[in-house]
């Protein structure tokens, strides 16, 4: 019998470490959720203004991207993330991914954090950092690909007209995963890997 597990376990590929690992962080973080009813949202997995001398407040600007609102929310945001992530995460490596999943959550979370008023969670500015990124998988040096600029009109232009817009979404933050996710891209255009490039700063 534990034969018969063992080989079937081993049809399955844990395929993406990071990617995968941070979908399943997030289903948990729903479950929670539903069990707690929202109080664990609250206290990790949303980012908002609260007092300075909380330490919470600090892991939250990088924990809101794990927290959604419902199982739509969670299953819309996972679908590019799964179908995108772990192309990414192949070219660039799991620990240039996660620097760049960091980044792009503390960007978002502190500027939230500054504007106030607003709970935000969801990793959707991690979906639109990963779209953008994902235009640059060919890129040559000292060439803006096409894909960019395409993505960037059909993705960005209407985030940019949605701003407005008083439907719940953070626009703001789309936009800021996508512009991290073009620094990202550019950066990489000189062949180094992020770590490479974090390190020649100190």
């Amino acid at each position: 019998m534990i034969v018969e597990i063992n080989n079937f376990v081993d049809y399955f590929q844990y395929n993406s470490v990071l990617i995968l690992t941070m979908f399943a962080i997030s289903v948990v973080a729903l479950i929670l959720k539903y069990f707690t009813n929202g109080k664990s949202d609250t206290l990790l997995f949303s980012s908002y203004r609260s007092s300075l001398l909380n330490p919470l407040t600090y892991l939250r600007l990088f924990t809101h991207i794990l927290g959604h609102s419902n199982w739509e929310h969670l299953i819309n945001n996972y679908i590019i993330i799964l179908l995108v992530g772990p192309m990414i995460e192949e070219k660039y490596g799991t620990i240039d991914l996660l620097l760049m999943i960091l980044i792009t959550a503390f960007v978002v979370g502190v500027f939230n954090f500054i504007r106030g008023g607003i709970k935000l969670k969801g990793s959707s500015c991690i979906v639109f950092m990963l779209i953008i990124l994902s235009s640059f998988s060919n890129i040559q040096a000292g060439k803006i690909p096409i894909t960019f600029i395409l993505i960037f009109i059909f993705y960005v232009f209407r985030e940019i007209k949605d701003l407005k817009a008083n439907d719940g979404i953070s626009h703001i933050g789309h936009l800021l995963g996508a512009l991290c996710g073009a620094v990202f891209g550019f950066l990489y255009m000189n062949g180094e890997s992020l770590v490479d490039t974090i390190s020649s700063l100190f």
